[in-house]
């Protein structure tokens, strides 16, 4: 039951970064997509900006930070290649990669480009 939870609070913060995403004018084009290596929860398009979005639901947008690891970055970043892979411009696309976190009240925080440089 607890793991049940757990997804359906995952899946309403998702739903909620996405209208987020959408309410500023960014389309959310896939959710969930799934690569060889990995899950990206949201892709978006800004104008010719492929910008995908990993959300993070916890009390805290602090504690919500923490839930990312190394590991997983590393396999944001060879999802989002993959992705790109398949696009018309190929690797060449401008990318952005957020982070998305989620307080315990529904408080949406992003931080653009999370984890440039």
């Amino acid at each position: 039951v607890r793991h049940a939870r757990v997804a359906v609070r995952e899946h309403a913060a998702e739903a909620s970064v996405a209208r987020h995403y959408e309410d500023r004018g960014i389309s959310i084009c896939a959710r969930n997509w799934r690569g060889t290596g990995g899950e990206i929860d949201l892709i978006g398009r800004d104008g010719d900006v492929v910008v995908f979005v990993e959300v993070k639901q916890s009390r805290t947008h602090d504690l919500a930070a923490t839930h990312i690891s190394q590991a997983q970055i590393g396999r944001i970043f060879a999802t989002v290649e993959e992705f790109v892979a398949n696009e018309p411009k190929g690797l060449l696309n401008d990318v952005r990669i957020d982070l998305a976190m989620v307080d315990g009240q529904g408080r949406i925080d992003v931080l653009e480009n999370a984890f440039a440089g």
